[in-house]
């Protein structure tokens, strides 16, 4: 029985575990949404979620404990500052997992964890990019003459 046994083995050691978890957390919250399978989305929740909360609290022993999980200084100010101002307010549950898929080579399921209240990207620029290029897709093939479909077989004689 596994009782009071929390967390999942990752099938890694517990070092290989750990700095899995350590990558995947740094990566969250500098990007603030990646891809990952459902079970390390679970496990890396709990991370980033005590890495908030280290962040919300703002004094130098919670820096220096976020430092020792977080790979990156340039991340660690980021939780420090912008990250923990959005989320002052609010008393955990700083993130949010989507399931996507289930990956083609292993069947894994796969979702996307991200920071909630996250800032969305700029959709008009996207918008923009994305009419622009069916129209020149569509004005090259007119250009082009049409192409043979398949090679005709040679009489056989």
């Amino acid at each position: 029985m596994r009782h009071r046994k929390a967390g999942r083995k990752l099938g890694r050691t517990s070092a290989h575990r750990d700095a899995l978890l350590r990558n995947l957390v740094t990566a969250l919250l500098d990007h603030e949404r990646i891809e990952t399978t459902d079970a390390k989305a679970k496990e890396l929740r709990r991370v980033a979620d005590r890495m908030i909360t280290l962040g919300k609290r703002g004094d130098l022993h919670a820096r220096r404990q976020a430092l020792g999980v977080v790979r990156t200084r340039e991340v660690v100010s980021k939780l420090f500052g912008p990250l923990a101002e959005r989320y002052r307010e609010r008393a955990g549950g700083y993130t949010r997992i989507l399931k996507l898929r289930t990956r083609p080579g292993d069947a894994a399921p796969v979702s996307m964890i991200e920071l909630v209240d996250r800032e969305a990207p700029a959709a008009p620029k996207a918008a923009e990019k994305s009419e622009k290029k069916p129209a020149k897709a569509k004005k090259a093939a007119a250009d082009k003459p049409a192409a043979p479909k398949g090679r005709k077989k040679a009489a056989a004689g």
